[in-house]
């Protein structure tokens, strides 16, 4: 079997957000097992410019669903970004999960070359063809976020190590 657009993406969102959820529910075991204020992991940010770890979690989630729905010609759910506690981060991952499963692979496959063009940072805009986007974008930007996301939860002492971040539930 040759690999395929959709084989090379939506699988492997679906991996890392499962793998990201995997973490967040040890940050709120942990949360329960010290006794403290939960808020000190969802607002915690490593460098005073950087985004707080509910935002890496939220970026990770759009990076793959909003690849998706622009790649695929699908309406990607919109999220409010007003999660404030683990459980709403949890939830909006399986959300992702969930409208994931429902993309069909005849909606990304052969969309390669299709052009898009996507908002970047506050003012700004890319257009890329859909493998490049995928490769160079939608994927590097998951990783970068799920990984800040892991570095935030280590610094502060939640016990996750790389086969969390690797391989989930199954580490």
């Amino acid at each position: 079997m040759s690999i395929t657009l959709h084989s090379a993406s939506v699988p492997v969102f679906t991996h890392f957000l499962g793998n990201l959820r995997h973490i967040l529910t040890k940050a709120q075991a942990d949360v329960a097992a010290r006794g403290y204020d939960e808020q000190a992991l969802v607002q915690y940010r490593l460098a005073p410019d950087m985004l707080p770890f509910k935002t890496q979690i939220c970026i990770a989630c759009d990076a793959a669903k909003l690849w998706a729905g622009r790649i695929g010609g699908l309406d990607a759910p919109k999220y409010e970004n007003t999660e404030s506690t683990l459980a709403e981060l949890v939830a909006r991952i399986d959300n992702t999960l969930a409208w994931l499963k429902t993309v069909p692979a005849s909606a990304i496959d052969g969309q390669e070359a299709k052009e898009v063009t996507f908002p970047v940072g506050k003012t700004g805009s890319r257009t890329m063809a859909g493998e490049a986007y995928l490769t160079q974008w939608a994927l590097p930007n998951m990783y970068f976020h799920i990984t800040t996301a892991y570095a935030i939860l280590r610094h502060n002492g939640v016990v996750i190590g790389k086969g969390d971040f690797l391989t989930g539930a199954s580490a």
